[in-house]
């Protein structure tokens, strides 16, 4: 169901080389830089159906937080929204979504969406987006190129959900396949650190036995990249998860440059047993690296 790979290259892409036809639905570039002891948008340019709301600030840490929003509410077949993310020397930035991503029927094409994520020297990054819920019929690709400074910081926490069809089963939807390619800045080139490939097809018929997600309904997962990942802080996230109704397992990347991966991957049956396990995760991060409270962004 998915692979966490220490060393590969970018010939080995997940699946074939197609692609959402026609032009993107939605674009969106964010460059977030330091101004006056705060992190800001120094660039913001939006097209489509992809745009942000105003930036604000959850404490006097100086880290800016952008939602991202699609007023068009879903995604559908041969969809293609792109999303380009700098943020620069010492900024912070925390970026998440209005609400969930919505992947409908997709007769003919896949939906996908195309992020490319650079983080300078000193950089900081959580992306945080709301639970990806795929429906009948729904076939989707995500996939992300990743650059970080070996002195940068990456968190990213994700929910995949089942929709429901109108006759009340789930496992509907045909795939989704999402890929993070993470590079780390070495002098005036860059060396992968890590392919993170998860490829989710539900089988035809029997779609909650074991052999397929154990059982479980849902998926979370958490990517960090930073100098301060090793082998005692997995054992400090997965010992979180020990108290949720969740299958958890965690594993690390190689090293390069000083820096290192880490992934945990979590199967539950509900979305907010994730959102909890997640969030404890996320929470530990925040204290002990940076001194902040957990977040609570009161969405709903």
């Amino acid at each position: 169901m998915s692979t966490t790979a220490a060393e590969a290259t970018p010939a080995a892409a997940t699946g074939s080389a197609a692609s959402a036809v026609g032009s993107p639905r939605g674009v969106l570039e964010l460059v977030i830089t330091v101004r006056g002891g705060r992190s800001i948008a120094s660039r913001q340019f939006h097209q489509g159906a992809l745009r942000v709301l105003r930036p604000h600030y959850l404490d006097d840490s100086g880290q800016v937080c952008y939602v991202l929003v699609n007023p068009g509410g879903a995604y559908l077949g041969a969809d293609l929204f792109v999303i380009d993310v700098e943020v620069g020397d010492g900024a912070d930035l925390h970026l998440t979504t209005q609400s969930a991503t919505k992947v409908y029927r997709t007769p003919g094409s896949f939906a996908e969406q195309r992020m490319s994520l650079l983080l300078g020297e000193g950089a900081r990054l959580e992306l945080m987006p709301d639970q990806l819920i795929a429906y009948r019929e729904a076939s989707y690709r995500q996939r992300a190129h990743i650059t970080v400074h070996p002195s940068s910081s990456l968190v990213i926490a994700e929910i995949i959900t089942p929709g429901w069809s109108p006759d009340g089963a789930s496992f509907k939807y045909e795939e989704l396949r999402l890929r993070n390619e993470i590079h780390v800045q070495v002098g005036d080139r860059t060396e992968l650190l890590a392919l993170d490939n998860l490829l989710i097809r539900p089988p035809l018929n029997d779609v909650t036995g074991l052999g397929f997600m154990e059982g479980f309904s849902h998926l979370g997962s958490l990517v960090v990249v930073d100098p301060r990942v090793g082998q005692e802080l997995a054992d400090d996230l997965h010992a979180l998860t020990v108290g949720h109704d969740a299958h958890s397992g965690v594993s690390l990347t190689r090293t390069v440059a000083g820096t290192t991966g880490l992934v945990l991957r979590s199967l539950s049956n509900t979305t907010g047993e994730l959102n909890s396990l997640l969030g404890a995760c996320t929470a530990l991060l925040r204290d002990r690296w940076h001194g902040q409270e957990p977040l609570n962004m009161r969405k709903y």
